[in-house]
């Protein structure tokens, strides 16, 4: 069937001459022809000129946007896109002796909007965030087979969760079990069928990282901890005690295994099952060093206020429980809540508390999961780490 093309109205084209993935449905003048979910349509300018070819679909989205070049997207458009993404990646240094998961694709960053792919050893799982790109999951799965270069043996597609209307998660490609995977040489067990997301969050890994170096001989509460990523870290790092504490009975199961996998730590760990706003409200205890890495507070802009209000409220309450010297790690994945947005709010948990704090470090999310410069609403994570004294 033929593309149906999308006109811009005039002087909208300007976003997507500036390479702007997204064409919002205001923009839009006429298309020639109805167009189903997810199907390939081209963009153009009031004049007719080409602007790009990409996925349609509903919302105030309306088209993103997978090539400013007039190129077919076939099979030859998905080897070249993933022969790209590999050959970043390995410039990025992915994998080496002891990292073997990162995120090959990321999104807009990556030229490819609605499309996550997270390696783990030789699994890479797809998460598609767009109808068009889950109908192209079978050509993406053998684009990743073909230019992995042996490196990936199965594919696996987790699109449920995201799209909520796909027909299920499955195997793509291969067959193959929960991942034992290497992070900067720390070993985790990623559980990709069933866990969140993809199954790790591997944004966090550069963060972690910088948290070991604050961890040596403290007392570490690591909340909202998921798999025990900050956890694992801080105990290889010479922690005397981690606490995990989440909501989520698995993922704390996951943490205690993780903790295991990585044996010859002296320090004691005890994760704990609970709602963390709560637990900081009863917490007796006193830490040295805190993780706040809470889910996304708000994923649309009507939530926003309501999600900043939260933000502080977290803050405030792990200001009561640290010690005086202590580090404070602190983040935002809410793409709604900007970096400025979200300082402003930890200023304002601060200037509640009455205690003197600076800034250490300004915190984002690794290389592999790049933003294009065209596109700064691909930057979502947010962190700072504080001194509070």
């Amino acid at each position: 069937m033929k593309e149906a093309l999308v006109t811009l109205k005039p002087g909208k084209e300007k976003p997507v001459l500036r390479f702007h993935p997204w064409v919002f449905s205001g923009a839009i003048g006429s298309v020639s022809n109805k167009v189903e979910e997810g199907a390939l349509v081209t963009v153009c300018d009031s004049a007719g000129r080409f602007l790009g070819r990409g996925h349609a679909q509903h919302g105030s989205i309306a088209v993103r946007i997978l090539s400013f070049e007039d190129v077919p997207v076939d099979e030859s458009f998905w080897n070249r896109k993933l022969t790209l993404a590999f050959e970043h990646r390995r410039i990025m240094g992915f994998p080496n002796q002891n990292t073997n998961c990162f995120r090959l694709i990321h999104g807009e960053g990556d030229g490819l909007p609605g499309l996550i792919i997270d390696v783990y050893g030789t699994v890479a799982v797809v998460q598609c965030h767009s109808v068009g790109m889950y109908l192209s999951r079978q050509q993406i799965a053998d684009a990743v087979l073909k230019n992995s270069g042996g490196m990936i043996e199965s594919v696996f597609d987790k699109s449920a969760e995201s799209l909520g209307e796909s027909d299920g998660n499955g195997f793509l490609i291969g067959n193959s079990g929960p991942a034992d995977v290497l992070e900067n040489g720390h070993r985790f067990k990623i559980d990709f069928e069933q866990g969140q997301k993809t199954g790790f969050f591997l944004d966090q890994r550069d963060n972690r990282e910088l948290l070991a170096r604050y961890s040596a001989g403290k007392q570490v509460l690591n909340t909202f901890c998921y798999t025990g990523g900050f956890s694992v870290y801080a105990l290889n790092a010479g922690a005397r005690v981690v606490h995990s504490v989440d909501s989520s009975k698995k993922a704390i199961d996951m943490a205690v295994v993780n903790a295991e996998l990585n044996a010859g730590f002296t320090g004691e760990h005890l994760a704990f099952t609970a709602d963390v706003p709560e637990w900081l409200k009863t917490c007796s205890e006193k830490y040295d060093v805190i993780v706040l890495d809470p889910p996304a507070f708000a994923k649309h802009l009507d939530a926003r206020h309501r999600a900043v209000q939260a933000y502080k409220r977290l803050n405030l309450a792990a200001l009561k429980v640290i010690n005086s010297g202590g580090i404070l790690f602190t983040f935002s994945c809410s793409q709604v809540v900007d970096r400025d947005l979200f300082r402003h709010t930890i200023t304002a948990a601060c200037i509640e508390s009455g205690r003197k704090i600076s800034v250490l470090h300004q915190l984002t999310q690794p290389a592999d999961h790049p933003v294009s410069i065209y596109h700064p609403e691909g930057e979502y994570l947010k962190g700072l780490v504080l001194l509070v004294h």
